[in-house]
């Protein structure tokens, strides 16, 4: 070989060496010819998106649009468009989508026709939507005939009773409306035993028969119900209707048919039936009188995961009208036949004849039959009502006379066990008067409990004021604050003023300041006839509402009427003075009202001394008496000392400030998610949420975080990227991080930063947009095959021309450095941009097509040689590959064309020994030795990374 040839050789060979992917095998001149524009495709575009369910190609015509027809040869569907045109495949061929294996087209008869292979496993659809013909591909449904699972075998039935299922096995429910029920009916070949009880909120049917019940016809929601399930079991068959609360039920049998009723009607009430002790048995057991009884079966309740003991009967109706408790079981309210809850595994329920017996093995747990004697005490001087409806009463109410507090509270007991079923009117009076007896003895929760089984049985007492108002009181003292307002909400309380207080105390309590105001002025006519203890947390609730809403003289003003009233608790009497500091502190007498805060925070009350520890500190702080990293401590210890109310978020909120004025940012943001979601609906916590997010923004969106190092940043973002907001506001935090990890070629987190976007928070346009400059950072990571996925996992047809070019871009420099040059060529066919030659060029590079490269890179450079101010990193890089490429293929003239026009720039480039090697050409080579200033930093992939680094940073700013 001549020492010329050895030289191009060698040069070539050295040149080569310094891109990105491994040298390939030439592919020939004729593979590196520059992409020529396709006759007329630009009639068609094909677009392609991907779902998780289906793949979907779109075919967009410009002018008029021809009939697509389609036909199927097996797995292949040919579509034929009744135009001819030259549409660009290059995205379907490379990537086919998911079920697609390969595209081709051909032109027959002058029209176009598209050869779709699919997947052995795939099937598709054609249509047309919007002008706009298209094909889903999709996996094939399961064949049908499929074996359908066995049907359960039957249970042998009682011989002297005809079998009430059909010979088809299905019986359909059909569903009627009249005078605001809902009924349910079924119609059997012969009368079948039935149960209709409730548990929980669902209302069980249960039959004695294995059929299918058909509810094909039955809506799934209506007036009185809110589901239906049907199911089977080996030996019955069920339905399983969720009612809306409080929905009364009734059953009836006619004949062959069972119609179950939702909703207040005419139908009678059910027979009783009697459950007692089995004196005769041995061990104890319960036994039941039920008429027309059949065989107990066993229904698994997919709710609560168990098993239901069920004894259906013939009609007519009877049926339980009550729940029942026992240490091993239950007794469910049915209005037909009977249901057990067990509780232990062994209970064991058998019929004999109309007689039901319930037990277990070694017995069951039952009161000794003494128990069941009367109380023999007489009731006297019930508790009565007060004034108003919602007037409680704490002075005579919790008398308990000379027995003491559980003899009174048996005798009130006694007192409605001992009431005739008949006697409504006495029923509830006797109720009320246990309810009315455990508020005024602080018994707020059994109260509710009482007040509730009162209004199951006696419905009426829903619209009775008294028993809202004492319901409402009793909830209110419970902390049951939405519970409470329902109640005190009801019409028949609407002018009441005793009502208006609570109203106004349960709206303080939920942080409603300007509300409460409102509630506690429609009421003040009704303050004296409350208890002392009372009227005070009324006051003070009052006040501290008017101290909320920046009134510090009314809230002084209400604080002094509240304490001169007599016998108030200690605590209660802490609460006032506490109100009582933060309105001189609103007056700006802030010395008056830090003493005060200072005084109430040694209480041993934790509930009243933190808020005033909170404050003290506030005024200190504010005072200079200590620095804020003292006061940050301070609140820190706080924040542990009472929690779950507004205090608590008022002192996160306060220490959440300190840590941000003192660039303490990670700790800030632990701190204010500390709170996580306490009491959502009080002021206090809305206001902590804005404050969380807020100070996410103003360190990622503001450039408060641009300080700390980049990794640093990251981090922090990632264990809090849940705040990062949707839209333009989280898209702009993503490309401020992003730069800065680009800037330090932190590329790896860059990626994990935007893949997380992609992956999880966008859809549509933006999604698309994250992953093409995901697959950017990808290809600056050198990371070809991960760019090629971010693109085609992305696919959409709804994409902007701009977009869609420039993710066209990505995939071709993708394809190229994987070596795949004829398909980037194919991808960028008829793109003449910039960015496109650039690719070209490398491509005939690494195709060694010297004659090609040398010309597309000298057309990229353009007239940059007219720049005084010298060349970028990739201009300097282009110009020496244009030199040796040049050199390469004997084109001394191009050579000579280069030499002299940038002869002058020379000297202010990076690699200037390696530029004048390079123009010298192959001949001005003295020596080996010259070959390394030719390649060192002669790599394109470097100046193009430093072009698209640019481009993040201009991304990163915000447009003004």
């Amino acid at each position: 070989m001549t020492f010329r040839g050895a030289l191009k050789a060698s040069v070539a060979a050295i040149c080569i060496a310094g891109v990105v992917a491994p040298a390939v095998q030439a592919a020939g001149p004729a593979a590196a010819q520059a992409a020529r524009p396709v006759a007329g495709q630009g009639d068609l575009v094909v677009r392609v998106a991907q779902a998780p369910d289906f793949s979907r190609l779109e075919f967009r015509w410009s002018g008029r649009v021809p009939v697509m027809k389609m036909r199927r040869e097996g797995q292949q569907a040919i579509l034929r468009f009744g135009r001819d045109a030259n549409p660009n495949l290059a995205a379907l061929r490379i990537a086919p989508p998911r079920w697609v294996k390969t595209v081709e087209a051909r032109h027959v008869g002058g029209a176009l026709e598209l050869v779709l292979t699919l997947t052995d496993d795939a099937d598709l659809r054609a249509g047309r939507a919007d002008g706009i013909d298209f094909v889903n591909v999709f996996a094939k449904p399961p064949q049908a005939g499929a074996p359908a699972a066995p049907t359960p075998a039957p249970v042998p039935r009682d011989p002297r009773r005809p079998n009430p299922a059909p010979a088809s096995g299905v019986v359909a429910v059909s569903l009627n409306k009249a005078e605001g029920q809902t009924q349910f009916t079924t119609t059997w070949a012969a009368p079948a035993a039935a149960a209709v009880f409730k548990r929980g909120e669902a209302v069980w049917v249960v039959f004695d028969a294995p059929v299918r019940l058909d509810i094909g016809r039955v809506p799934q929601t209506g007036p009185n119900h809110v589901k239906v399930q049907a199911f089977r079991g080996a030996d019955y068959s069920a339905l399983r209707i969720v009612a809306k609360p409080g929905v009364p039920v009734y059953a009836e049998g006619q004949g062959n048919n069972w119609t179950v009723a939702l909703g207040a009607g005419l139908q009678r009430e059910p027979d009783p039936v009697k459950v007692a002790r089995d004196e005769a048995a041995t061990p104890a057991s319960l036994s039941a009188n039920l008429a027309g009884a059949a065989r107990p079966v066993w229904v698994s309740d997919p709710a609560v995961g168990d098993r239901i003991g069920v004894v259906p009967a013939l009609a007519p109706s009877k049926g339980l009208a009550s729940r029942r408790e026992y240490v091993e079981m239950a007794l469910l309210p049915s209005a037909q036949g009977l249901a057990v809850e067990a509780f232990a595994s062994d209970l064991q329920i058998l019929t004999e004849g109309d007689i039901v017996r319930i037990g277990r093995p070694k017995g069951l747990v039952l009161s000794p039959a003494s128990a069941g004697s009367a109380n023999a005490e007489v009731v006297t001087g019930a508790p009565q009502p007060a004034a108003m409806p919602a007037v409680i009463d704490l002075e005579n109410w919790p008398k308990t006379g000379s027995g003491g507090f559980l003899a009174r509270y048996n005798a009130l007991q006694a007192a409605i066990a001992a009431v005739d079923p008949a006697d409504r009117q006495g029923d509830i009076a006797a109720r009320m008067a246990l309810a009315r007896f455990l508020v005024g003895s602080g018994l707020s929760f059994e109260a509710i409990g009482v007040l509730n089984a009162a209004a199951r049985k006696q419905q009426a007492l829903l619209g009775d004021g008294e028993f809202r108002g004492l319901r409402g009181a009793a909830k209110a003292m419970a902390g049951r604050w939405a519970e409470a307002e329902a109640d005190f909400s009801s019409p028949v309380l609407s002018d009441d003023p005793s009502s208006a207080l609570w109203r106004g105390y349960v709206a303080y309590k939920q942080g409603q300041w300007v509300d409460a105001r409102n509630k506690f002025a429609s009421g003040a006519q009704a303050m004296n006839l409350f208890p002392a203890v009372w009227q005070a947390r009324f006051l003070g609730a009052q006040a501290d509402s008017a101290a909320a809403t920046g009134d510090g003289i009314g809230a002084e003003r209400l604080v002094s009427q509240a304490l001169k009233l007599p016998k108030l608790p200690i605590v209660d009497q802490l609460d006032l003075r506490l109100i009582q500091a933060k309105a001189f502190e609103l007056q700006g007498r802030k010395d008056k009202a830090l003493k005060m805060f200072q005084a109430i925070a040694k209480a041993p009350n934790d509930r009243i001394a933190t808020p005033a520890a909170l404050h003290a500190t506030q005024i200190r702080m504010e005072k200079n008496q200590i620095s804020p990293a003292e006061a940050a401590k301070a609140l820190d210890q706080l924040r542990f000392r009472w929690r779950g109310d507004g205090v608590e978020l008022d002192v996160v909120r306060a220490l959440g400030k300190l840590y941000i004025d003192q660039g303490r940012y990670r700790e800030a943001l632990e701190v204010l998610r500390s709170a996580g979601k306490v009491l959502p609906d009080l002021p206090q916590a809305v206001a902590l949420q804005n404050d969380l997010y807020g100070a996410f923004r103003t360190l990622f969106l503001d450039g408060l975080a641009d300080g700390m190092q980049p990794i640093q940043a990251v981090g922090l973002f990632y264990d809090y990227q849940d705040l990062t907001p949707i839209g333009a506001d989280g898209d702009q935090m993503v490309r401020n991080l992003v730069r800065r990890l680009v800037d330090v070629d932190l590329l790896d987190e860059a990626a994990k930063l935007l893949k997380y976007q992609v992956d999880n928070r966008l859809n549509g346009v933006p999604k698309a947009q994250v992953a093409t400059d995901l697959a950017w950072i990808y290809l600056m990571d050198r990371k070809p095959e991960d760019a090629l996925a971010a693109i085609n996992g992305t696919r959409t047809t709804i994409l902007p021309p701009a977009l869609n070019a420039e993710r066209r871009l990505a995939t071709a420099r993708s394809l190229m450095t994987l070596g795949r040059y004829d398909d980037a060529l194919e991808v960028i066919e008829g793109d003449k941009g910039k960015d496109a030659q650039d690719i070209r060029g490398d491509i005939a590079w690494k195709q060694r097509n010297w004659a090609q490269a040398g010309k597309l890179y000298e057309a990229a450079l353009g007239d940059r040689f007219k720049n005084a101010a010298g060349l970028s990193p990739s201009d300097e890089a282009k110009l020496m590959r244009a030199a040796v490429a040049y050199s390469l293929s004997d084109d001394e003239a191009s050579l000579g064309r280069l030499r002299t026009r940038y002869a002058n720039l020379v000297g202010t480039g990076r690699n200037p020994e390696g530029l004048r090697v390079a123009l010298a050409g192959v001949d001005g080579v003295a020596s080996s030795s010259d070959f390394s200033r030719v390649t060192a930093e002669n790599e394109v992939f470097n100046g193009w990374v430093a072009k698209m680094k640019d481009r993040f940073r201009a991304a990163a700013t915000p447009k003004v």
